[in-house]
């Protein structure tokens, strides 16, 4: 045993020259470098946790500042289409009393998804984002069906509608207010796929108050009463056309399908094309929730590479050129690959580059 700790403590000697002076100055740097390192990878994993805890407090508050803009003048709206017999007032009420419902879900969901984890929900609660996400988008296409359903039966009878000045003002109030609601939450909906939701259901408020000032002025000034549910047929086949995307977006997160915006193909050559590494397999890209995504993989690196060195090679090529901050990376030699059954094996269930 002492003989062991002697042969260690001569071969530290050697490496520094002989001079315990060195090896100690030699171990004290490698010291302080690795507790340097350490030190500013904790600051940035704070850093991006206070920059996201950030962000989602002011999405909270605009999306309750959208609700309660949004509640007030749905009733306004109600009022002005039962007063003058107006589908499209009806509709774009309609539209908003769902909006209502849309944002108060978005706005829970946003307040879940800041709890903190547990050893149950080791992700925390992110992902309710992504289902209010896709339960809005559910909800904009039924709202779509029906008005299309009550347009087709307007156009075949359509009823006289009286106090058109009525139902342009209305609707250009209604208007005003959904492109206040759209400029509170501009900015977040393209990088928050629940706000994105709720921003959808505004923006079709929006087009359906257009289109009431435009069927309003169509009746007011030329009596033709078919503009009405003409114009609510068009708004609602809008809606559904974005209102699928979302779905679509929400889905694929939901599957833990790759990010639209992240080409696995050039994932996998970035990681192969890396000093040291020899392949790479079972590779998994996905999305926690909007804007984050995380990134799993089997690296066979050679021998002689270090793996701490590797490591953060590939953690800064992977976050400068594709955004994936969070990876979990399994370091493997060729003599030493994984042997273990894993997810992959079973065939088609992962994706296989054709240089495999």
């Amino acid at each position: 045993m002492h003989g062991c700790q002697a042969s260690r403590q001569s071969a530290k000697l050697t490496r520094s020259g002989g001079n315990p002076k060195f090896g100690l100055l030699s171990f004290t740097l490698r010291g302080q470098m690795a507790s340097a390192n350490g030190h500013q990878h904790r600051q940035g994993a704070d850093a991006h946790a206070h920059s996201h805890a950030h962000h989602a407090e002011g999405s909270r508050r605009r999306l309750l500042a959208v609700l309660v803009l949004t509640a007030v003048y749905m009733l306004a709206e109600f009022a002005g289409g039962w007063w003058t017999g107006s589908l499209a007032l009806l509709a774009d009420a309609g539209h908003m009393m769902a909006d209502v419902a849309a944002l108060a879900l978005a706005l829970a969901a946003a307040w879940f998804a800041s709890r903190p984890a547990n050893p149950t929900k080791t992700y925390g609660y992110y992902r309710l984002e992504i289902l209010a996400a896709f339960a809005n988008g559910v909800v904009l296409v039924l709202v779509s069906l029906r008005i299309l359903y009550e347009a087709y039966a307007r156009w075949a009878a359509p009823p006289e509608i009286e106090r058109g000045g009525v139902m342009i003002a209305v609707a250009a109030g209604g208007l005003l207010t959904n492109l206040v609601c759209a400029w509170v939450l501009h900015g977040d909906h393209a990088r928050d796929l629940n706000v994105r939701g709720a921003w959808l259901h505004v923006m079709g408020d929006a087009l359906g108050s257009v289109g009431a000032i435009t069927a309003g002025a169509l009746v007011t000034f030329y009596g033709w009463q078919r503009a009405d549910p003409l114009f609510s047929a068009l708004i609602a086949l809008l809606i559904v056309w974005s209102s699928w995307k979302l779905i679509r977006e929400a889905t694929n997160v939901l599957l833990e399908g790759t990010p639209a915006h992240i080409n696995l193909a050039a994932v996998e050559g970035a990681i192969r094309e890396t000093g040291g590494v020899e392949d790479v397999h079972d590779l998994h890209v996905w999305t926690i929730t909007s804007g984050r995504e995380a990134l799993s993989a089997h690296v066979i690196h050679a021998h002689a590479v270090s793996q701490p060195d590797l490591l953060r090679a590939l953690r800064a090529k992977l976050n400068e050129q594709f955004g994936v901050d969070h990876l979990t990376i399994q370091m493997e030699t060729e003599d030493f690959e994984d042997e273990a059954f894993h997810f992959c094996t079973s065939g088609t269930a992962c994706f296989r580059s054709s240089k495999e």
